[in-house]
């Protein structure tokens, strides 16, 4: 499966607006408008990206179709369509975004609405075929609300090579925004598997729009904290996958080779990221500082996909509700001992989960902090349980127990939340379909051959030895360690690499290196991370990134919808983990 290229060879500029339904509103037309300064002078975009998916929005836009079977897709990316629409036309700027969410066909018919209404006639295509709600895969467990298979990219690339101007889908993979374009643009075969594994990591670092340009990264104090926005990231991709990261001309930020591994080992398993069209070997991305906010992309390899495509599959599993107290002063775990003896029988709920922030420092100065919190979460796969049924025992209490009693917000009422899985299916259970401008269904061809996935692949294969230099100093990790962490479903991903530091030289840098890789194994993250004690826990290697990928299954419960987490998805993780003493050896400062 050849597709032609939709233009002449050559590099290909794709940039992002969007990395999650709510993200900045004006982003799409500050892409649109901009430019960028590169080695062969100044550009505008060929194509620009949107990613509004993620297994929690999925669930969010499900019950919106509960309430409008219409509805179902990205209601904001309507109004920035609208709002710059003409501009891309005018420009050649194309949009890719899987805004379509559960109802890709709707929104293709409102944005022609819009188009209409502005007297612009866009072609306008959709992707669909990734909706399993009818499927066997969906009817487990009493049925999912959502079911909805990950797609790959050569869809988007077929309606790009006929002619589209926008094309919007349902729920192909983040990556595939890049791919498809990437294809429709330089003619790759299904079988160019480093050219696809290329533009698949060149997807993943733009998939979450500013946090390649300094968003969420540790090593925040080293960016130019001047107030300006930080600028969205976008790519310049050649026709063997290589690539260039960089941003707009005068936005804020960074794109640096931390700021782009932070992206990289962001909400990832093994070394091998798993894709529909191809599977990336993330042990093989190379990162060079080119210039000043323009790091190389190189060495990516890649095998053919995996024969099974994922469903993202989200059911609602009832309700829940919380209330916070709050305990100050003196004797708290007396207080918060004494209160919950109080409320001990008094709630029916089928769950319910204690938990209390740090103790208050001794002999504060301010009220706020000798205080601390004590929050109660119920679940139900009813209402009425979490409801007054929950709230009122306490609120009752409010002249009758601990002194000092004191709630931080009214009762409120009882929530839905949801359960997401992942379950698996064969290529042959799902139709990939594209629709284009004209009406006319393409099916598009599954690939050819598949590789056998190696769960363990890049996996440590024992712990390593404790370094030899018995000279330590009792630091936080953090001292010139980066991390970022995030959620993938019940699970926790937590990267962790070396700060690149120009103060020091090459052969620092390599032990550094060599010092975190030895240190990070399940045994070291357990004692970094109590609460995953008896959790597996998988460690992977990353050594052109300098650093290691860590996977901690379960805990997150059964995911951001249902976890009642402190953090549920693990955005603070590698903070916290960051700010966790261990034994460096003196030579490495």
């Amino acid at each position: 499966m050849t597709t032609p290229p939709m233009t002449t060879p050559s590099v290909l500029r794709i940039g992002n607006c969007s990395g999650f339904y709510g993200d900045r509103l004006a982003a799409m037309r500050q892409m649109a408008e901009g430019s960028v300064d590169g080695p062969d002078g100044t550009h505008s975009l060929d194509v620009l990206t949107g990613d509004y998916l993620a297994e929690l929005t999925m669930l969010i836009l499900g019950k919106d179709t509960m309430k409008d079977p219409g509805l179902g897709y990205a209601r904001t990316f309507v109004r920035q369509v609208e709002d710059c629409l003409g501009l891309a036309l005018e420009r050649g700027v194309r949009i890719v975004s899987n805004a379509g969410g559960l109802n890709p066909a709707a929104l293709a018919d409102k944005l022609r609405e819009v188009a209409k209404g502005l007297g612009l006639d866009p072609a306008i295509a959709h992707v669909e075929g990734d909706d399993l709600r009818g499927h066997d895969v969906a009817s487990r467990d009493g049925g999912a609300l959502t079911a909805n298979a990950y797609l790959g990219g050569f869809g988007i690339a077929s309606a790009l090579r006929q002619g589209a101007d926008i094309v919007v889908t349902g729920r192909v993979t983040d990556a595939s925004l890049v791919v498809g374009p990437a294809v429709a643009h330089f003619g790759w075969s299904e079988t160019q598997y480093d050219e696809l594994a290329g533009a698949v990591v060149v997807g993943h670092v733009l998939e979450c729009g500013t946090q390649a340009t300094g968003g969420n990264f540790s090593g925040f104090k080293t960016l130019p904290l001047d107030g300006t926005p930080l600028g969205f990231p976008l790519a310049e991709i050649a026709a063997d996958g290589s690539s260039v990261i960089t941003k707009q001309d005068g936005t804020g930020g960074a794109v640096t080779v931390d700021t782009v591994t932070a992206q990289l080992v962001y909400e990832i398993q093994s070394t091998r990221y798993l894709n529909p069209d191809v599977t990336a070997h993330l042990d093989s991305v190379t990162l060079t500082q080119e210039a000043t906010d323009r790091v190389a992309i190189s060495g990516v390899t890649g095998q053919a996909p995996p024969q099974q495509l994922k469903v993202c599959l989200n059911t609602l599993g009832g309700f829940r509700n919380s209330m916070e107290l709050v305990l100050t002063g003196l004797d708290i775990d007396a207080k918060a001992d004494w209160v919950r003896s109080q409320v001990d029988g008094a709630f029916t709920a089928d769950e319910v989960t204690w938990t209390r922030t740090a103790l208050p420092a001794l002999d504060a100065d301010t009220e706020e902090g000798a205080s601390c919190l004590l929050r109660c979460t119920v679940k139900d796969a009813e209402a009425g349980p979490v409801g007054k049924a929950f709230t009122a025992p306490l609120v009752e209490l409010a002249l009758a127990s601990y002194p000092g009693f004191t709630m931080t917000s009214p009762p409120g009422a009882p929530t839905p939340y949801g359960l997401y899985r992942a379950a698996y299916v064969d290529r042959s259970e799902v139709t990939h379909t594209v629709v284009h401008a004209d009406g006319t269904r393409e099916v598009v061809a599954d690939p050819s051959a598949y590789a056998d996935h190696d769960a363990s692949a890049g996996r440590r294969p024992s712990p390593y030895p404790a370094p030899a230099d018995s000279l330590t100093r009792r630091m936080p990790l953090g001292s010139f360690v980066h991390a970022r962490s995030g959620d993938k479903g019940g699970d926790a991903n937590l990267g962790l690499w070396v700060a690149h530091d120009p103060a020091i030289d090459e052969e620092k840098y390599a032990a550094r290196v060599t010092w975190l890789t030895k240190l990070i194994t399940p045994r070291k993250v357990r004692e970094l991370v109590p609460e995953a004690d008896d959790l597996e826990i998988e460690v992977y290697v990353l050594p052109n990134l300098g650093g290691v990928n860590v996977l901690i299954r379960g805990l997150l419960g059964e995911g951001v919808a249902a976890s009642t987490r402190f953090d549920p998805q693990a955005k603070g993780l590698g903070e916290w983990v960051r700010s966790r003493s261990v034994q460096i050896q003196e030579g490495l400062f």
